[in-house]
Order: C-alpha cells, then sequence, then structure tokens
C-alpha cells in the first residue's frame, strides 16, 4: 500500500474535502492532504487550515497563464504532492498540470458518467438534468482527471435508485452522502494499485 501526499482542489464547501481528511485522520486511508487550492476564498479552506493544513487561493485572472500554473507547480514541489483530488473545483486544470500528474488526478461528479458531464454540469444543474431526463438510478462517479470535463477513465460509481416525488434538492441531499463515503475509497483504491 501507498501512501500519497494529497492536494485537494476547492471553490465552495469543500465537504467531500472534509471526508478524505477525515478518513485520513481515522486511519482508514494512509494518505495525507497536505495542501489546499482554492480559485477564491472560499468556506472549504477554513477546516483545513484549522488542522494545519496549508492553503492557497490562486485565481487564474490575476495572473498570466504560465505564473499561474508556476505558481502551482512550485507549491506541489514544496510539499512533495504525488496525488491531486479535486472537490467541487469548478474550473478546469491546465493541461500542463494534468500532463504532469496523468493518473494521479481525481474528481469526483454527482452523476453516474458519461452521463450528465461536461461544462455546466455540476451542481444543482446535474441534479435536475437527471430528473428532468426521467432516470431510474443517479449516484457518483470517482474518475481520472483529463484534458475534458468529466471524462476520464472511471474509478469508482455509487447507485441509487431516484425515489418517487424526488426532487433535485432530494436528490443531491442522497448523492452527496454516498460522496462523502466513495471519494475515501477511492483514494484507498489508488493506495493498493501497484
Amino acid at each position: 500500500m501507498r501512501s500519497y501526499n494529497i492536494a485537494a482542489y476547492i471553490s465552495g464547501s469543500g465537504s467531500n474535502l472534509k471526508a478524505v481528511i477525515e478518513s485520513s485522520r481515522k486511519g482508514e486511508i494512509a494518505s495525507k492532504v497536505v495542501l489546499v487550492i482554492a480559485d477564491k476564498e472560499a468556506d472549504g479552506l477554513k477546516y483545513p487550515s484549522s488542522l494545519g493544513i496549508d492553503t492557497a487561493v490562486i485565481v487564474r485572472r490575476n495572473l498570466p497563464r504560465r505564473e499561474f500554473i508556476d505558481v502551482q507547480l512550485r507549491l506541489f514541489e514544496k510539499h512533495g504532492i504525488n496525488l491531486i483530488i479535486l472537490a467541487g473545483y469548478l474550473k478546469k486544470i491546465p493541461d500542463e498540470i494534468i500532463e504532469k500528474f496523468r493518473g494521479r488526478i481525481l474528481n469526483i461528479h454527482p452523476a453516474l458518467l458519461p452521463k450528465f458531464g461536461g461544462k455546466g454540469m455540476h451542481g444543482m444543474n446535474v441534479h435536475k438534468a437527471v430528473l428532468e431526463a426521467g432516470e431510474e438510478f443517479s449516484g457518483p462517479t470517482v474518475h481520472f482527471v483529463d484534458e475534458k470535463y468529466d471524462h476520464g477513465d472511471i474509478l469508482l460509481q455509487k447507485k441509487l435508485r431516484i425515489e418517487k416525488g424526488e426532487t433535485a434538492e432530494s436528490l443531491q441531499k442522497r448523492v452527496l452522502k454516498i460522496e462523502h463515503k466513495i471519494y475515501p475509497e477511492a483514494v484507498k483504491l489508488i493506495e493498493d494499485m501497484k
């Protein structure tokens, strides 16, 4: 089993990040989140910061493209990063970082990919689309990140049956509960890979 130094990217509350950190603190996974990057000031930075985990806000529009990438790469080097997780991060990861960490960047998506993925398919948009399509099942997907939104190879999925009278809000809550379980499970799968 390998242990990884994880960098996590967030854009919001970071509830999936918290689930991974908690799993690490309980010894359920060997890897540790050692760096959290946000694309704006986000509530999700408070929890890791309270534990002494380094955090950084890197705003794309404030930096030339090369510097935007280099700032991240320098942080990765400083922290010995060898696994990246996206936990509610809504921006596209630059191709240069994807290339350098290919096969070691994970994302969690709140639908059963390859359906209901792609640009603009995040948060409540996903759950509304699933219900409007009359799907029988939904559930989260953990996948490897490549150059396209929600496109890389699937590592783990969990299905749940959509209930009669389901709303986008109720579906979101049910899927999120599963997300919090399967993201640490996905990290464990990576640790156990040869």
